[in-house]
């Protein structure tokens, strides 16, 4: 159990100190126009999209205002709608997992999880959202139903290793490709 503890925590620091050295520090310094798209070169995959969104948010709520944005006869009236859009969705899922009982996946629908799935969306893009759901499906469905004492003592692990593995891989390939002014290659998966 220790050991486990000790590798999760492990790889969230790495994690986090690697993503904040790279991100914020080299690669926001040294990548010429990386936040203005228009200035970048033409198929070029780095951008800033989490700046922006928190950068938008910050100027909704704190400059401009909740009430001059969302109120009715201002810029996004429709937008409040969507508080009702987010109680009533899971509404169907629940009556039919109550009425069919014995199809078991209408109880993993998840509404509020795939709606926040989705309001990650400008940050990523859909070759993500592949990804995540083949590593799921995989350990979390097949893996668990077949080898649940191996998944049981592992899946955690693997877990922080696939995190370990991706801030490696992003400081791996800054220093390998951008740091010597090489770009990456031009393949379907950049493209937005």
């Amino acid at each position: 159990m220790f050991a486990l503890l000790y590798g999760l925590s492990f790889a969230s620091v790495f994690a986090t100190i690697s993503h904040v050295a790279l991100y914020d520090g080299k690669l926001i310094t040294s990548v010429g126009n990386i936040c203005n798209t228009n200035l970048l070169p033409l198929g070029s995959p780095w951008t800033c999209p989490g700046y922006e969104v928190f950068y938008n948010a910050s100027i909704i709520w704190g400059v401009i205002g909740p009430r001059r944005m969302f109120t009715k006869e201002h810029i996004y009236p429709g937008m409040n709608w969507f508080f009702l859009v987010g109680i009533l969705a899971p509404v169907p899922f629940w009556y039919l997992s109550k009425k069919f009982p014995e199809k078991k996946w209408l109880k993993h629908i998840h509404i509020p999880l795939i709606f926040s799935a989705v309001s990650s969306m400008p940050q990523a893009k859909a070759v993500h959202y592949w990804s995540w759901t083949i590593v799921g499906v995989v350990f979390n469905y097949y893996i668990f139903r077949r080898f649940k004492s191996w998944w049981a003592r592992h899946n955690y692990i693997l877990s922080a290793a696939l995190d370990a593995g991706t801030a490696i891989m992003g400081v791996l390939i800054f220093f390998v490709f951008q740091n010597n002014d090489m770009s990456l290659p031009d393949w379907w998966g950049l493209e937005n």
